[in-house]
């Protein structure tokens, strides 16, 4: 069995009575009853995938890899700023390593696919597939070994975090041109046209938009993704840091680890994840609603609603970071909020 098949047959579905378990108590403590609103729904579903009332450590993974489709000019950005920015994340200067300090979470660099050799350096994790993929408007993007190679890595990942006592893990992305992959994932598997799911990424004019909805359109029909065949359309028209996210998230799943998802190109992770074992959602946390169009269809397939909506398009992990805080908020509450009968306070009535 390949390390995904084992994965996968792993995953089990989270305990419904154990979500009504931990709202029973929830609607025992010293308020009006559903008043901590979402807060509530954070904490019964985070305990009944963990068994845990709090978290020992938290951390990001940024997994970083260049695009072969960057070639057709779908990005305001050059190729070589991912390991720009790579080196950035290492150094601690980028938005994830401040919303990440402020979240008390680790930040791991996962090199999946750079078009840099870095050596080894502190922080970065090589798991190097390719130095990026080809372009996705000529071609498969990578081959179905590479697509496979990338998500045995992210699985391999949550592995470690397992044994290191990590109890919530972030998603976060690198890669100049990715939203084009991402918008050609949500594209394949639900069938939209690709004006509907494509957007300004780092911030392109409108020539430049048109020009990227043809790239992705020829791309699908030219690749012919199929969307019954996860691992197809990521080798499609994926690119391997979103193999590497699907990957962690079908493994955090496997080991009960609850996954806070960011933005654009995490959710097209979290597609190819969940379309390969539909209880992966049951562990997912969508940190927030990104600018990108597609996403809030992604999120609607997937079934998820965002903690937040603060117009972010940034990536990296940063809605993740931001979102891990409110998962700790809520187990706060859950752990120190006194019920009625501790604190004797009288309860309301029923009106």
């Amino acid at each position: 069995m390949s390390t995904l098949q084992s994965a996968l047959a792993r995953i089990k579905p989270v305990s419904v009575s154990r979500m009504q378990e931990v709202q029973a108590h929830i609607d025992c403590q010293t308020k009006p009853q559903g008043s901590l609103g979402r807060l509530e729904e954070i904490a019964r579903r985070y305990v009944a995938a963990t068994g845990r009332k709090d978290i020992r450590k938290k951390t990001v993974f940024t997994f970083a890899g260049d695009h072969g489709v960057a070639e057709e000019g779908v990005s305001a950005f050059p190729r070589e700023v991912t390991t720009q920015m790579v080196l950035n994340f290492l150094a601690g200067g980028a938005g994830i390593n401040a919303l990440a300090r402020h979240a008390g979470a680790e930040v791991l660099v996962v090199d999946m696919g750079v078009d840099h050799d870095f050596g080894p350096l502190e922080g970065l994790l090589d798991r190097k597939v390719g130095h990026g993929t080809a372009n996705l408007a000529e071609g498969p993007a990578m081959s179905r070994q590479q697509a496979l190679q990338c998500l045995e890595a992210g699985i391999e990942l949550a592995a470690v975090c397992a044994k290191q006592g990590v109890d919530l893990v972030g998603t976060g992305d690198m890669g100049i041109a990715n939203t084009t992959p991402s918008a050609a994932i949500v594209a394949a598997f639900t069938g939209v046209d690709p004006a509907r799911v494509t957007f300004r990424g780092t911030g392109i004019d409108d020539t430049a938009l048109a020009h990227k909805i043809e790239v992705i359109t020829r791309s699908l029909q030219i690749n012919r993704p199929d969307p019954r065949d996860p691992v197809d359309v990521l080798g499609k028209v994926g690119g391997f840091e979103i193999g590497g996210i699907a990957g962690l998230i079908i493994g955090c799943a496997a080991e009960g680890i609850p996954v806070v998802v960011d933005g654009f190109i995490s959710t097209a992770g979290a597609l190819i994840a969940s379309e390969l074992h539909p209880h992966v959602r049951d562990y997912l946390f969508s940190a927030h609603r990104s600018v990108e169009i597609g996403h809030t269809l992604m999120l609607e397939h997937l079934g998820l609603e965002p903690l937040l909506d603060l117009q972010m398009r940034l990536g990296e992990g940063t809605g993740a970071a931001l979102g891990m805080t409110l998962v700790e908020a809520a187990l706060r509450a859950l752990r120190e909020i006194k019920t009625f009968a501790e604190a004797g306070v009288s309860e309301g009535t029923d009106q």
